[in-house]
C-alpha cells in the first residue's frame, strides 16, 4: 500500500483511543474491538480519499456497519466460550460498568448502535440517523426502546441486589 501521508497518520494517533472505545461499546469485548478497530482503519485507508471530508464520522460508520456484519456472523455460528474469568480485584465501578456492558450486550444491534452513538459518541439524532442509515424516527425510537429495556434491567438488578443484602 502507498504511503497514506501525514494527515492519515494524525488522524489514527489521535482517534485511535476514541475509536477503540467506540468499538469496545459496539462490541462489548476489547479484544474484538481491537480487531474492529484494525479493520476499519485499513479498509479507511484504502479509500482515505473519500474519508477526508470528515475521517471520525466515515470511520464510525465503518466501525457500526463492521460490527453489525460481525453480530450477524456469530448469530449464524453461536461460539459457546464459558463463563466469563473472575475479576482479580472488583470495585463498584468495575461491576457498574460491567453490568452496563452486559446489558449493552443483550440490546439488538440497531438499538446498542443507538445508545453508543448518541451518548458515549454525543451525536445528534440527525447525525446517528444519517450514520445508520435510518430515518430520525427510527433512531428515537432504537434509543427509547434500549433505554426502557436498560432502565429496566438496572432495576431488576438494583432489586435483586437490594434483597440479597437484605437477606444476610
Amino acid at each position: 500500500m502507498r504511503r497514506l501521508g501525514a494527515d492519515f497518520d494524525e488522524f489514527v494517533i489521535g482517534r485511535s483511543s476514541a475509536l477503540l472505545r467506540t468499538a469496545t461499546l459496539l462490541t462489548g469485548d476489547s479484544h474484538d474491538a481491537e480487531d474492529l478497530v484494525q479493520t476499519a482503519l485499513l479498509r479507511v485507508a484504502r479509500h482515505w480519499s473519500r474519508a477526508l471530508d470528515n475521517p471520525e464520522a466515515y470511520t464510525r460508520r465503518v466501525l457500526v456497519n463492521l460490527a453489525h456484519d460481525r453480530s450477524r456472523r456469530r448469530k449464524r455460528r453461536p461460539e459457546h466460550l464459558g463463563p466469563p474469568p473472575d475479576r482479580v480485584a472488583p470495585d463498584d465501578y468495575a461491576e457498574d460498568r460491567d453490568d452496563l456492558l452486559r446489558l449493552l450486550r443483550q440490546l439488538p444491534d440497531r438499538q446498542r448502535a443507538t445508545v453508543v452513538l448518541r451518548y458515549w459518541e454525543d451525536l445528534s439524532v440527525a447525525e446517528t440517523a444519517q450514520l445508520l442509515g435510518c430515518t430520525e424516527g427510527t433512531v428515537k425510537s432504537a434509543t427509547s426502546k434500549a433505554l426502557t429495556h436498560l432502565r429496566e434491567a438496572l432495576n431488576l438488578s438494583l432489586t435483586d441486589s437490594i434483597g440479597a443484602k437484605d437477606a444476610h
